[in-house]
């Protein structure tokens, strides 16, 4: 590093907002997320011990995702280096795997790389990464605010270990407040600035569990606020009223947070409240709630919660799905809110939801064959050991439907799938019934 370099590093680490600054540097000084560091648990002695593996970091913002990532940078022995998937393209990563392979064959050094917004990477640039962090010459770090096991391939995600990140409870938002306005070094110490209770109180309830929010929020306060009579700053709660002017609405006063909304919206639709369901929708979508994830949502409501009551539920939510995605915001509310008020609306069952739990815990519990007429007789020489023997076709028969064992001969007779009677699933159910007391 130059000198050139070193003074532009060392402004920009000046001159960085608090929220960048006062980012712990060791693991002791990180608040909050106890369920993922505390001194007992799994990440924690991995990063004490440096023997970290592939991992992805994913939560709401201001939780600590790039925190933790530079607390590794910061304890480890290998080469850390950082992408951020909004802005690296195809030549930045191959440099950096390059690099790493170079720094691995001379000086056995392994490199992590920390990739910020990983979500943000399309399927081919995560493909790009596989093979190397599957022969160990990068280790990966990703951080994302979507649910990876929507965003990031499976193949990347079968390769590393997933910790999910909590919004931060409001004494832990308290506490970060309070370092930043004694910090000398790298918070705003130095300004003599005081905060009422009250005011404290406000922003750690209003910040919502976002560190980063709570920070910016209280550096503006001291930046904009003349000193009293007494030579200090005090930040009241009007002033911190006005240092954020927006409310986070995911995390409201109550306490409810991005995962309390989102279940509140669930159980209106499954509880047939359209009123409650598109406020909670109009509550997500006010705070900036990724559409197609709660897109994804309505799908799985419509099939868990609606079932065969309405199968045209499903259709619609997933009509709804692939709609937003090619109109986009804000027209998109209109989509999603056709989409809850039919949900909400549509008679409900959860009897396939039931059936394939059923079905499963079978799997898992007991051990079964296919009954023989019903094996493949195509495959190589199979109809020779007698598979497919005796199957009889359904479509030769009336109804075209007829009686003969489906079921593995240990659950002959179980009965999985309980239909109600209610809207289309009653006609379906009855319809079964029927067929199943037909005499041949």
């Amino acid at each position: 590093m130059d000198l050139f370099d070193y003074m532009k590093e060392t402004t920009l680490e000046n001159e960085s907002p608090l929220a960048s600054r006062m980012r712990p540097s060791t693991l002791d000084e990180v608040v909050g997320q106890e369920h993922i560091i505390g001194k007992d648990k799994l990440l924690y002695r991995a990063i004490k011990a440096d023997k970290l593996g592939s991992v992805i970091f994913y939560g709401p913002p201001g939780t600590g995702k790039t925190t933790l990532a530079k607390v590794i940078a910061n304890t480890t022995s290998a080469e850390f280096t950082q992408l951020n998937a909004t802005t690296a393209g195809k030549k930045d990563m191959e440099e950096v795997v390059k690099e790493a392979q170079s720094r691995l064959g001379m000086y056995g050094k392994k490199t992590i790389l920390f990739v910020d917004e990983i979500h943000r990477f399309n399927k081919s640039q995560q493909d790009y990464l596989l093979p190397f962090v599957e022969d160990g010459t990068l280790i990966l770090i990703g951080a994302t605010t979507e649910n990876p096991y929507f965003e990031v391939n499976g193949a990347l995600i079968s390769r590393s270990i997933i910790f999910e990140l909590k919004s931060l409870e409001k004494e832990d938002i308290k506490k970060l407040l309070l370092r930043a306005l004694t910090d000398c070094k790298k918070g705003l110490g130095s300004y003599g600035a005081e905060i009422t209770e009250e005011a404290l109180e406000f922003l750690a309830d209003i910040s919502g569990g976002d560190a980063r929010a709570a920070l910016n929020a209280i550096e503006l306060g001291v930046l904009t606020t003349e000193k009293g009579a007494d030579g200090k700053i005090h930040i009241d709660l009007d002033t911190a009223s006005e240092c954020i002017q927006k409310r986070v609405v995911r995390y409201d006063k109550t306490g409810d947070q991005h995962y309390d909304t989102i279940s509140a919206f669930i159980k209106s639709m499954r509880g047939s409240d359209p009123d409650a369901a598109v406020y909670y929708l109009a509550k997500m979508l006010y705070a900036g709630e990724d559409i197609k994830f709660i897109s994804r949502r309505i799908m799985i409501c419509a099939a868990e919660d609606v079932g065969l009551a309405d199968p045209q539920a499903l259709v619609v939510a997933s009509a709804a799905a692939q709609a937003i995605e090619r109109i986009g915001m804000p027209e998109a509310q209109i989509i999603l809110a056709e989409a809850v008020n039919y949900v909400a609306t549509a008679p409900k069952s959860n009897a396939s939801y039931l059936s394939v739990a059923a079905a499963m815990e079978s799997v898992k519990n007991q051990k079964t064959t296919v009954p023989p007429h019903l094996q493949d007789a195509h495959y190589k020489g199979s109809a020779k050991l007698g598979h497919g023997l005796g199957y009889q076709y359904a479509h030769d028969y009336p109804e075209h439907f007829v009686k003969q064992q489906y079921l593995p001969s240990e659950l002959e007779g179980t009965r999985f799938y309980h239909p109600t009677d209610i809207g289309y699933e009653k006609q379906a159910g009855e319809r079964l019934e029927r067929l199943r007391n037909r005499k041949e």
